[in-house]
């Protein structure tokens, strides 16, 4: 059984925060970079197609970065929800414990390894974590 002793939820919360709050930082910077680095910015420095290209490219990826990011805090928020109400460390699918190396690995895990595989085979889209 993976019953989190006191001291261990303590350390999956204050690594969740702290993960957080870096996430935070990077979205930050990124929307402070992306306001100079608008398309219009962008193409109006670049005259050419392949630079207006590459503008483009550089707007998108701004825009993956911070969904991604925003991705991993909506599940540091669904992980430090479930160590609040005690389901930390259970599966949402089979209600069997997550063994304690596959939090250690990916801390935010809401499935065992089982059921994390069964739903990356029926349900996974591009922007789902997989083992």
């Amino acid at each position: 059984m993976t019953t989190l002793q006191p001291s261990q939820a303590t350390e999956f919360r204050t690594q969740l925060r702290e993960r957080a709050e870096r996430l935070r930082g990077e979205i930050r910077e990124v929307l402070e970079r992306s306001s100079d680095e608008t398309h219009a910015n962008i193409a109006e420095r670049a005259r050419d197609l392949e630079d207006d290209s590459f503008s483009n490219l550089i707007v998108d990826l701004n825009y993956a970065d911070i969904d991604r990011d925003a991705g991993e805090l909506r599940r540091i928020d669904s992980a430090l929800t479930r160590l609040s109400d005690g389901s930390y460390g259970r599966c949402i699918d089979c209600d069997q414990d997550i063994p304690l190396a596959r939090l250690e690995a990916e801390p935010t895990a809401e499935r065992c390894i089982r059921c994390q595989e069964l739903f990356e085979k029926t349900h996974a889209t591009a922007n789902t974590p997989t083992l």
